[in-house]
């Protein structure tokens, strides 16, 4: 079955706009955990908006030995006050996955991914230094992403497939086309010998055409939606609606 991991950040959000600590992001965690997720995504950024270091070093400890801890974000991300440095959070948590992600600080969301061959200079000594830290390294990519042999041949081990333009299609009842180049990107991605991951406004109602269409999926990382549909339904039983869908999905 596809591995749901679940984004945190948009309960750190929460959290911050008080800072007196509720919600708590471990309690979450926790939650997602015993309702059977099988990984905790985050992505911390320079600017502290949700995740912080410090809850990285504390989901990291958490999730350790339980499920999959992915962390995701922009490996040229420098040091500043208050954020250490991309590579050096990696470095400290020692993530299971690491999704390495090409957004500025002034982005609102990740809105597109890594282009082969222009990106492959810059991202090869990153990827180098991952390896050999041990996680598993994923790039984020556009769904018609080329080269994808370059970026296998770079050391990664995934892609995760950037789904925003298929959530918006799939919203306005027009999801063929891009339903179709994610397919092709999966079967392009797993012919080069990548494992294929997606993500992005992925939610219970759009979830289960995209995998239907790319039975390819590792897995799947969901945060702004699940978290959206959790004040409704609960964190627990939210959680268990996704983990139906994956599983009712023919492999």
């Amino acid at each position: 079955m596809t591995l749901l991991s679940v984004n945190l950040n948009k309960i750190a959000v929460l959290r911050n706009s008080r800072d007196e600590g509720q919600p708590d992001l471990a309690t979450a965690a926790q939650t997602c955990i015993a309702a059977g997720c099988g990984g905790i995504t985050v992505h911390p950024r320079p600017d502290r908006r949700h995740i912080r270091p410090d809850d990285v070093m504390q989901l990291a400890q958490l999730t350790r030995g339980h499920v999959e801890f992915n962390i995701e974000g922009n490996p040229f991300a420098g040091p500043r006050p208050g954020y250490p440095g991309f590579m050096a959070l990696i470095r400290e948590a020692r993530p299971d996955q690491v999704t390495l992600v090409p957004d500025s600080d002034a982005q609102l969301t990740s809105d597109h991914g890594f282009v082969f061959p222009r990106d492959a200079q810059r991202l090869a000594p990153i990827i180098a230094d991952l390896r050999a830290l041990g996680p598993r390294v994923s790039l984020f990519v556009d769904a018609d992403a080329g080269s994808l042999e370059l970026a296998a041949a770079l050391g990664a081990a995934r892609i995760e497939i950037y789904t925003g333009p298929y959530v918006r299609a799939f919203a306005v009842g027009d999801a063929a086309l891009e339903l179709s180049r994610c397919a092709a990107t999966a079967q392009r991605a797993r012919a080069a010998g990548l494992g294929v991951n997606a993500g992005h406004d992925l939610s219970q109602e759009n979830l289960g055409a995209l995998c239907a269409a790319v039975p390819e999926l590792a897995e799947v990382s969901i945060g702004h939606a699940l978290i959206g549909e959790a004040l409704y339904a609960g964190l627990a039983t939210t959680v268990r609606r996704y983990l139906a869908i994956l599983a009712a999905t023919p492999r």
